[in-house]
């Protein structure tokens, strides 16, 4: 026995028998009786279990859904039914929104912020958002909690009834196209149900009719021929009782295009809105009826309807053969009349100038002949090259449409600007790149694949489904992604492993490599010289500015540089000048620094002071210009010396090998006499030197040209 059939399974039955448990359960728990709530609670359970099992016989019967709505209420009733946003249970008592095309359920303010978030946007020129389960576009913001039929907002949570459900009738319409019986059970989650009332209907061609249950999909045949007309108009459909269109007509006929030359053999109905009485098609030809004056053929490729008047009819030709000249102006010249379209039409006698199919957008070629009927023929500048072509090659046959080519490179820049054409002979105008541009599009990853373009490359199409997060996970984008979007900021610490354990004071990042640790910490220096403090744990090489003062490898010199890393020596040979002093003058050696040999004998540039005996004249002079003049002075003091010693006196050569004598003095000149003088005079008038008695300082004052000039011109006055 079907289950429609029996009355006990009935789906009308059983919502009565639900409808009458949930009002009895209402009816007890308003008068607020003093039974147990074990009593209370297998009401409930009962209750529930019914409803659990009528949906369960009712879909039972519909095995076509994909989703159970039994399975939904009964993960509903007991807390077991996960949002898919925030992957928490949802409870009874939490306001929902189910979607209307896959029928999941959300918590509602899950919901709202998916709604408001970025990703859940359609696109740039649609205001839905998607539903994270199905992707159906959602128009309507999710603000109002309803019931799963839409009738009840806010519904209360009542411990017989299915949780979120205002416990009336569902009411909504079925999903099936033909139906239009409303749901009959309670207001429940998922989809409704199929249609269980039996209908009578019709099989495909109309013939027949059987009765069926609403709900049921199946589409019904007959055994009988369809007879639908065909795309022909002419013969009907011999198939059996079909679904869909019928297959287009089989049978093979004759047709003529629209001259009547050329006839084909094709399916029935081909081409049937395109004939005009006589033909079917266009055969590509000449059409060659005979025009209405019976002097001409019409030449217009074969068309449909009548043909056109002749062109050379005395009432369509207005002008010359070249379009230049009115033939009422050769009238008045004396030209004939032209009666009919046999006559020949006046020639104006000027060029004709039309233009030739030889030339290129930029030189145009025409026609150099005189005005003229009928085609203008070859151009007239390729003569030259038939002539040479015929006295070279006599044999050769004149080709009418010959086409001569060189073997010139086209070096124009293409449309893209960055390629050349390089083509032979080319004489097209634009020269339109066929290479792809190949240049890498903004996300750094894809190259473009259009043709070579002029400016910038459109941005990188590609998206990805797969969610993009940020180093830690915490912070995630959902798809889709734009090819080359970063990783979304996070706010959170970075959790990457360090080279120093100090504490990390920068977030979560998408680069390879952590920014530098900045941690204040106490380091020594490259020399070892002192500790400083405040230093960033970066920073390896601290400098404290003083010098290096280290011994060399010469064991005599010390490092000059300032405090620094790696080796004091980068030759590893000491340059700095040898301090030793001369056995000659005592001054240093100041040679390249030469461990372990004897210092070089060269002159020494060391600068000495020299001064007379009174110590008015001083001067600095090398060392070895003083030596040389101490010994110019030895020579002249010895010379001296000997007149004493043929007299047979003693002399004192300890005076000129001294060695203060080796730095000699300056000789006093005049002014040192007059110096002299004067002191001597101060002191025996008993005058204070100071005061300059006799005007020596001021005798050897200078003046400015200005003052002299000004003095010289005085003293002229």
């Amino acid at each position: 026995q079907r289950p429609e059939e029996n009355t006990k399974f009935r789906p009308q039955a059983w919502t009565e028998e639900v409808g009458q448990l949930s009002r009895l359960f209402k009816k007890s728990h308003s008068k607020k009786n003093n039974k147990k709530k074990k009593n209370e609670r297998n009401v409930i359970e009962f209750v529930l279990k019914l409803v659990m099992f009528i949906y369960t016989m009712v879909w039972s019967c519909d095995a076509l859904l994909h989703i159970c709505p039994g399975c939904l209420i009964e993960q509903l009733s007991e807390e077991k039914y996960e949002c898919m946003v925030c992957c928490e249970v949802i409870r009874v008592m939490a306001p929902v929104w189910s979607c209307h095309s896959c029928f999941h359920v959300f918590h509602l303010n899950c919901i709202k912020k998916w709604a408001r978030s970025p990703a859940s946007q359609a696109d740039e020129t649609n205001d839905g958002w998607r539903c994270p389960a199905c992707q159906n576009v959602v128009f309507q913001p999710p603000n109002i909690y309803k019931c799963f039929c839409g009738k009840a907002t806010n519904p209360e949570f009542q411990r017989s009834e299915i949780p979120h459900s205002c416990g009336d009738m569902c009411g909504k319409k079925r999903s099936g196209a033909d139906c239009r019986h409303p749901c009959n059970i309670l207001c429940h989650p998922g989809p409704c149900p199929q249609c269980p009332a039996s209908v009578t209907k019709a099989c495909i061609c109309g013939r027949t009719s059987q009765p069926m249950r609403c709900g049921q999909a199946t589409a019904i045949h007959c055994d009988k021929q369809c007879g639908a007309t065909l795309n022909c108009s002419e013969h009907t459909c011999t198939q059996v009782c079909h679904s869909g269109l019928c297959q287009p007509c089989p049978l093979q006929v004759k047709q003529v295009c629209y001259c009547g030359v050329v006839s084909r053999e094709v399916l029935c109905g081909t081409d049937k809105d395109r004939f005009d009485g006589s033909g079917h098609f266009c055969c590509q030809k000449a059409c060659g009826k005979m025009l209405d004056c019976e002097a001409h053929r019409c030449e217009q490729v074969c068309h449909p309807g009548p043909c056109r008047p002749c062109p050379r009819s005395p009432r369509l030709v207005r002008s010359c053969p070249c379009g230049q000249t009115a033939l009422a102006k050769l009238l008045e010249l004396g030209y004939p009349e032209r009666r009919g379209c046999s006559d020949p039409i006046p020639s104006c006698g000027k060029t004709c100038s039309k233009p030739l199919p030889c030339g290129s957008s930029e030189t145009i070629h025409i026609c150099e002949k005189l005005c003229h009927e009928g085609s203008c023929g070859p151009c007239s500048r390729s003569v030259l090259y038939f002539t040479l072509l015929l006295s070279l090659f006599p044999f050769l046959p004149i080709l009418e449409g010959l086409i001569f080519t060189c073997e010139k490179r086209c070096l124009k820049k293409r449309s893209c600007g960055r390629h050349k054409c390089g083509e032979l002979c080319c004489v097209g105008a634009e020269h339109k790149c066929s290479l792809i541009c190949g240049y890498k599009l903004n996300c750094g990853l894809h190259r473009c694949q259009e043709l070579c373009h002029r400016g910038n490359c459109q941005p990188c199409w590609q998206t990805s489904f797969d969610e993009l997060a940020c180093h830690c996970g915490v912070s995630v984008l959902f798809p889709p992604i734009a090819c080359g979007t970063k990783p979304p900021e996070c706010k959170n610490p970075c959790t990457r492993r360090h080279e120093c354990d100090h504490p990390v004071f920068h977030n979560c990042h998408s680069e390879e490599k952590c920014p530098p640790c900045t941690y204040l910490t106490q380091k020594w220096c490259m020399g070892k010289h002192e500790r400083r403090s405040n230093i960033p744990c970066h920073l390896q090489d601290i400098s404290c500015g003083l010098a290096c003062n280290k011994v060399l490898l010469c064991d005599l010199h010390r490092c000059r540089r300032i405090c620094h890393r790696a080796e004091c020596l980068a030759e590893g040979v000491c340059r700095q000048p040898c301090l030793l002093p001369r056995p000659n003058c005592g001054h240093p050696c100041n040679a390249p620094c030469h461990k372990g040999t004897s210092c070089p004998r060269n002159t020494c540039t060391a600068k000495v002071a020299l001064q007379c005996d009174c110590g008015r004249r001083k001067e600095t002079v090398v060392c070895t210009e003083a030596a040389s003049a101490h010994q110019r002075y030895a020579a002249i003091a010895m010379a001296s010396k000997l007149c004493d010693m043929q007299l047979g006196d003693s002399v004192d050569m300890g005076l000129i090998t001294k060695k203060e004598m080796k730095h000699t003095k300056l000789e006093c000149d005049e002014g040192c006499a007059a110096l002299e003088r004067n002191r001597r005079l101060a002191e025996a008038l008993q005058i204070d030197p100071s005061v300059d008695p006799f005007n020596m300082r001021s005798s050897s004052s200078t003046y400015s040209d200005s003052l002299r000039v000004d003095a010289r011109l005085c003293t002229n006055t």
